[in-house]
C-alpha cells in the first residue's frame, strides 16, 4: 500500500486550484464583500458563540475560506494543512481580502511540532476532514495538546452513518462501508470532486477512513476533554448521495425522500479539562 499522505496530498494538491476557481467556494464573494462568510461557518454560527479575541487554529484548513470566515467573526486564526497547493490558495485569498492569518504546512499529526502546544482557545475542524485520518485517538491527543486548559474544540463533520452508505443505490439506503475505524483504509478511485468544475484530474486515488461517533467521543474523553455539545443533523454541505438529495436555500443537502431516516452530519463540542 502506498503511503496515504503521499497519495492523498497528490489528490488535494491537484484539486486545490479547481476548488478556488469553483462557484462552490465563492472566492470572489469573499473578495467583494468583507462581511461574507462560508456556508459552512454560516451553518455553524449559532453554535460557535462569541469569537472576538479568541486564539484559534483551523486544522485541515484546505483553501482557507472557513478560516477567513472565523477571522471575520473576530477570532485570531492560524490555519494548518498538509497540501502546499491548498495553502497557496489560502494565502492568496487572505492577502486579497486583507485578512491576517498564519498558514502552516504540516500533517495534522505533526501539529504539536510546528505550533505552540497549549496556546489556543479554539481548535476548529470543518466538515470533510476526519475521514482522511487513520487514527482518531491520535487526532484527539493533538487537539488536547494544542488547547489551553478550558479551551474548546468545535467540529462539524459528515456523520459516520452517512459515510457507511453506498451512494450508488438510489432506491434504498444500503450500508456497505465500515462504520467503525479499521486499520486498512478504504481506497477509492474517482476522477471528480465535490464542487462544480470542468477540470480533468489525473491523481484520483484516495485513502480514507470512517470513525464511529462513539469512537470519536471516547477518544476525546481519553485525551482529557469533556463533551459539551453533540447535535446530529439531517443535512450536509455537499451532495453526498448524488441524485438522492435535494439542496436547500442555505446550501445544505438532505435526502429527498424522508430525510429523517439518516443522520448526515454532526456538530461536536468539547472542552479541555
Amino acid at each position: 500500500m502506498q503511503d496515504y499522505l503521499q497519495v492523498n496530498r497528490a489528490s488535494w494538491d491537484e484539486r486545490a486550484p479547481a476548488h478556488a476557481a469553483s462557484p462552490g467556494y465563492a472566492v470572489e464573494h469573499f473578495i467583494s464583500d468583507p462581511s461574507f462568510l462560508s456556508k459552512v461557518v454560516q451553518f455553524d454560527r449559532p453554535r460557535l458563540g462569541e469569537l472576538a479575541g479568541v486564539q484559534g487554529v483551523h486544522l485541515q484548513c484546505h483553501i482557507g475560506t472557513d478560516t477567513i470566515s472565523l477571522a471575520r467573526l473576530g477570532a485570531r486564526m492560524t490555519g494548518l494543512d498538509f497540501s502546499p497547493a491548498s495553502l497557496a490558495e489560502a494565502r492568496s485569498l487572505a492577502q486579497r481580502t486583507g485578512t491576517s492569518i498564519e498558514f502552516v504546512e504540516a500533517d495534522v499529526y505533526r501539529a504539536l511540532e510546528v505550533l505552540q502546544p497549549a496556546s489556543f482557545d479554539l481548535v476548529y475542524t470543518g466538515i470533510g476532514a476526519l475521514g482522511w485520518l487513520p487514527d482518531i485517538a491520535r487526532w484527539a491527543g493533538v487537539v488536547a495538546g494544542l488547547l489551553r486548559p478550558g479551551g474548546r474544540l468545535f467540529v462539524r463533520e459528515g456523520h459516520p452513518m452517512l459515510l457507511s452508505i453506498d451512494e450508488t443505490h438510489l432506491d434504498r439506503l444500503v450500508v456497505d462501508y465500515p462504520y467503525f475505524q479499521r486499520d486498512e483504509p478504504l481506497i477509492f478511485e474517482d476522477g471528480g470532486t465535490y464542487v462544480e468544475t470542468e477540470v480533468q484530474f489525473s491523481h484520483n486515488v484516495t485513502h480514507e477512513w470512517n470513525h464511529g461517533l462513539g469512537e470519536t467521543v471516547t477518544a476525546l474523553l481519553d485525551a482529557g476533554m469533556e463533551l459539551t455539545g453533540l447535535v446530529e443533523h439531517d443535512s450536509v454541505p455537499w451532495e453526498a448521495i448524488p441524485g438522492g438529495m435535494v439542496l436547500d436555500a442555505a446550501g445544505e443537502w438532505r435526502l429527498h425522500d424522508r430525510p429523517w431516516r439518516l443522520a448526515a452530519s454532526y456538530t461536536l463540542q468539547a472542552r479541555k479539562r
